[in-house]
C-alpha cells in the first residue's frame, strides 16, 4: 500500500529491502517498474481486471457511506441537519472550485470571500427557517426570540450587504466574467440551497419521508449499476455513456419491489413524527386498511403508505435519473470526469447527491400535497410557546367555540 501511495506520488520509491530512496520522476519509466496511481486502487487489486477492480472498490466505500448515513439517522433529526449542512457545503465547494479554476488567471477581489459569504447567508436564512417552524421552543425568550422575530431582516441586511460589495469589487475589463461567477454562484446556491431546505422539511416531516426517497435513489443507483454491469449492452443517453436500457429498466423494477418492502417496514415501526420524538399512533397512512381491487373486486390489507411508495418509486427511476445527466452534461462542459475525488470508486460528494436532487424536491411536494394531514402533537407544541397571556387567549377561544349553544 506505501508502495503505491509512493509511487502514485511521483516522487519517492520503494526498494525491495524497504529501504528509501528519493529521485525525481523521469519522463519514461523504466519498464520493470508499473506506476500504480492512487485512483487505481490497492496494489492488492491492482493485478485485477479494471472493471472488477472498481467495482469492489465502489461496492466498499458503499458499504462504508450507508454505515454513516445509519449512525446519523440514529442520532436524531438534529444530527440528520447537520449532515446534510455539512453535504451542501462540500457539494458547493466542488461546483464553485470548478469556476476558481477556470477563471483564477484572472485575480478577481473579493470572489472566494463572496462566494463563502453568500452562502452563509443561504445556510443562515433555510436553517433558521426550518428551525423556528419546527423547534419553536428553542426560541422562547432572549436572543434565540430575537434572532426568530427578525430572522428574514437579517437575512436580507446581510445579503444586500454582500451584494453591495460585489458591485463595489467591479473591475474594467472583467466585468463579463464577474457578472458570469456571480450568476455561477446564485445557481448553485438555488439548486443546492433549495434542496437542503425540501430535505430538511422531510427530516422534521416525519423519517419516513426522508428515509424512503434518499434510499430508493439510492437504490436506483445501485441497481441500475449492477444491471449494467452484468448486462448492459445497449446505450441509454449520449451525456452518460456507461448508462444501459438494462441497467435503467432493471434498476426500475427493483426500486419498486424496495419502496414496497421498506415503506412497509417503516410504517410498521410508525417512523412518521420524527422531529418531536412523538409516536404516530393516529396517522392514518400507518393504519392497517383494506382496499378493493377493482375489476376483480378482490379485497387486499396493507398500509397506505405502501401505496404512496409506488409514484415514489416511480419518480426515482424514471425522473430522478435525469439530475445524473445533467450533471454528467455539466461535467462534459468543462471536461472533467467527476466533480472530486473524495470517495474511491465514486468521486465527490456531488457525484453521489447529484439524483438526490429532484428526488428531494419531488418528494417533499407529494407530502405537502396528498399526505400532509393536521399534527395535534406539533400545534401543542406551538401553544406551549406562548407567553401565558396567549395560551389563556387560545383557551378562551376555544372555550367559546366549543360551548353549548342550549
Amino acid at each position: 500500500l506505501i508502495n503505491a501511495h509512493l509511487q502514485g506520488v511521483g516522487c519517492w520509491t520503494m526498494s525491495e529491502d524497504t529501504t528509501a530512496r528519493k529521485r525525481p520522476m523521469s519522463v519514461e519509466e523504466p519498464k520493470e517498474m508499473k506506476k500504480v496511481t492512487g485512483n487505481e486502487g490497492p496494489v492488492a487489486l491492482s493485478s485485477i481486471d479494471p472493471k472488477w477492480r472498481n467495482w469492489w472498490i465502489r461496492g466498499f466505500f458503499t458499504f462504508i457511506l450507508v454505515g454513516i448515513f445509519a449512525i446519523f439517522i440514529y442520532m436524531g433529526p438534529l444530527a440528520l441537519a447537520l449532515m446534510i449542512i455539512g453535504i451542501f457545503i462540500k457539494c458547493f465547494q466542488e461546483i464553485i472550485t470548478i469556476g476558481h479554476s477556470k477563471y483564477q488567471e484572472y485575480n478577481l477581489p473579493l470572489f472566494r470571500s463572496l462566494n463563502w459569504y453568500f452562502l452563509t447567508v443561504a445556510l443562515i436564512f433555510m436553517t433558521g427557517s426550518n428551525l423556528i417552524q419546527y423547534y419553536p421552543e428553542f426560541f422562547n425568550d432572549g436572543l434565540p426570540d430575537i434572532f426568530a422575530t427578525y430572522h428574514r431582516l437579517v437575512c436580507f441586511s446581510m445579503y444586500i450587504f454582500g451584494f453591495v460589495m460585489f458591485v463595489l469589487t467591479l473591475k474594467k475589463d472583467y466585468y463579463m466574467v464577474q457578472f458570469t461567477l456571480f450568476g455561477w454562484t446564485h445557481l448553485t446556491m438555488f439548486l443546492l440551497g433549495t434542496q437542503v431546505y425540501f430535505v430538511m422539511q422531510n427530516v422534521f416531516e416525519g423519517l419516513f419521508w426522508f428515509l424512503l426517497p434518499v434510499s430508493m435513489v439510492i437504490c436506483n443507483d445501485i441497481m441500475a449499476y449492477v444491471f449494467g454491469f452484468f448486462f448492459g449492452k445497449t446505450k441509454l443517453i449520449n451525456l452518460s455513456p456507461k448508462k444501459t436500457w438494462e441497467g435503467f429498466i432493471g434498476a426500475f423494477g427493483s426500486t419498486l419491489v424496495w419502496g414496497v418492502l421498506f415503506s412497509y417496514i417503516l410504517a410498521r415501526f410508525q417512523l412518521a413524527c420524527y422531529a418531536t420524538q412523538l409516536s404516530c399512533e393516529n396517522a392514518p397512512m400507518f393504519k392497517w386498511k383494506e382496499y378493493t381491487i377493482p375489476l376483480i373486486g378482490a379485497h387486499i390489507e396493507m398500509y397506505p403508505a405502501m401505496l404512496h411508495s409506488i409514484p415514489l418509486a416511480t419518480f426515482a427511476s424514471l425522473i430522478a435519473p435525469f439530475g445524473g445527466f445533467f450533471a454528467s452534461g455539466f461535467k462534459r462542459a468543462f471536461k472533467i470526469k467527476d466533480f472530486a475525488d473524495v470517495i474511491p470508486g465514486h468521486g465527490g460528494l456531488m457525484d453521489r447527491f447529484d439524483c438526490q436532487m429532484l428526488m428531494a424536491f419531488f418528494s417533499n411536494v407529494y407530502y405537502f400535497t396528498f399526505c400532509r394531514a393536521p399534527n395535534i402533537d406539533r400545534v401543542l407544541t406551538m401553544i406551549m410557546a406562548l407567553t401565558a397571556d396567549q395560551q389563556m387567549e387560545v383557551f378562551e377561544k376555544l372555550q367559546e367555540k366549543f360551548r353549548p349553544t342550549n
